[in-house]
């Protein structure tokens, strides 16, 4: 499937096939490892409600990146999904560092590999990834996001972090993976 095929697709489908794809940003980054879907009528979803400033990207062209502050510390990287006014997207968990290792390590301030990606915040500060980065589309430099060329084991489980529809099992990751923000049960 091309990403161009992914644009139409609701969140919960886009999240397991983003599944060994490739993200960079400025050539620096590597394969998608862990995801997490949120739909629009999900009410664990930013999106739940209704369009307000902070969730404007959700609801604007999908294939392009909603960007936000979770809890005042870090910033989280979403793939927006969906018909344009829809307001769903996948959060992008963990990355297998494969490309520009060591930029990531100085943004880091680590050389572990396994410490560079695996979790939303340590993802974005790898990538160098921010509030100028909402909204932009994913299919046009400064992003670069590759399909997988076969489909790889995937476990699926609970999302993390969320107490409002926590029983959905909407999060999605590479099976036996050591760069996964946390393991599946």
């Amino acid at each position: 499937m091309t990403a161009e095929q992914w644009k139409a697709l609701p969140a919960i489908e886009l999240a397991p096939l983003l599944i060994g794809a490739t993200l960079l940003l400025d050539g620096i980054g590597g394969i998608v490892v862990e995801t997490e879907a949120y739909e629009a009528d999900d009410a664990a979803s930013h999106s739940f409600g209704g369009e307000r400033p902070r969730n404007r990207a959700m609801f604007g062209p999908p294939l392009t990146a909603y960007v936000y502050r979770s809890y005042g510390v870090h910033w989280c990287f979403n793939i927006v999904t969906g018909p344009v006014g829809h307001g769903a997207a996948v959060l992008v968990r963990a990355l297998e560092p494969t490309v520009g290792l060591a930029a990531m390590a100085e943004r880091r301030r680590t050389t572990e590999p396994r410490l560079l990606a695996s979790g939303p915040g340590r993802l974005t500060e790898a990538l160098g990834i921010n509030i100028a980065h909402n909204g932009l589309p994913l299919d046009t430099p400064p992003f670069q996001l590759i399909p997988r060329e076969r489909r790889p084991d995937i476990v699926t489980g609970p999302r993390i972090g969320i107490t409002k529809a926590a029983d959905h099992p909407w999060r999605f990751g590479l099976k036996g993976s050591p760069f996964l923000s946390k393991p599946f049960r």
